[in-house]
C-alpha cells in the first residue's frame, strides 16, 4: 500500500494522529519538520532564526523527495510543506494525501500559547490570513477530516473508515471534500 500523507495548517494534529495511525497500521511514522531538524541538527525555529524560511524549505523538500521513494509511512508534513506543487506531486505519486482540518479557534486553543513556531508570531489577524491562504492548497487533498471536535481515536477512526473504503473500490473512489 501506498504512504498515507497527513497535510494542513499547524495545530490541526497531524503529528498527533499520524503517530496514532501508524501504530494502528503497523507502519512507521514519519514528521518532516522532525526530519529536517534531524539532517540539520537544529529545531524548524532556529533554522528560521538563522537562515530563513528559504533555507528551510530548500531541506524540506529534499525530505520530502527522499520519504516519496517509500512505502508504508505515515507522514505527517509542515504545514506549508504542500504548497511547493513539487512536494505536492512528489508525495501524492506515491500516497494518499489526507488533510486534517480544524476551526481557528480549535487551533488556537491548541497552539496558541507556544512560541516555537516561526509563522504563528504574528497578530491573529496573519495567522488568520495565513490559514485562510492555505485552505486552497488543502482542498484539493484526497480527503478531508475536520478534527475540530474530535479526539484522536475519532479522527483515527475516521481516516481508517475512509481508507477501508477505499481500498474496496480499489483506490479508485476518492472522494474529494
Amino acid at each position: 500500500m501506498r504512504n498515507i500523507v497527513l497535510i494542513g495548517f499547524m495545530g490541526t494534529g497531524k503529528s498527533t494522529v499520524g503517530k496514532r495511525l501508524a501504530l494502528s497500521l503497523a507502519w512507521d511514522f514519519v514528521d518532516t519538520d522532525l526530519e529536517v531538524g534531524e539532517i540539520t541538527s537544529l529545531s524548524v525555529s532556529e533554522i528560521f532564526r538563522r537562515y530563513g524560511e528559504t533555507r528551510f524549505r530548500s531541506e524540506e523538500r529534499l525530505v520530502v523527495q527522499r520519504l516519496s521513494q517509500q512505502e508504508q509511512l505515515v507522514i505527517a508534513t509542515g504545514g506549508g510543506t504542500v504548497l511547493n506543487s513539487r512536494n505536492w506531486e512528489a508525495l501524492a505519486q506515491n500516497g494518499i494525501i489526507i488533510a486534517l482540518h480544524a476551526s481557528m479557534e480549535a487551533i488556537l486553543s491548541r497552539i496558541g500559547h507556544k512560541n516555537d513556531r516561526p509563522l504563528l508570531k504574528g497578530t491573529r489577524e496573519a495567522i488568520e490570513k495565513l490559514w485562510s491562504e492555505r485552505q486552497v492548497c488543502y482542498a484539493q487533498a484526497d480527503f478531508t477530516v475536520d478534527t475540530s471536535d474530535k479526539n484522536i481515536d475519532e479522527v483515527v477512526g475516521e481516516i481508517l473508515a475512509r481508507l477501508e473504503r477505499m481500498k474496496k473500490n480499489g483506490f479508485s473512489d476518492v472522494a474529494k471534500d
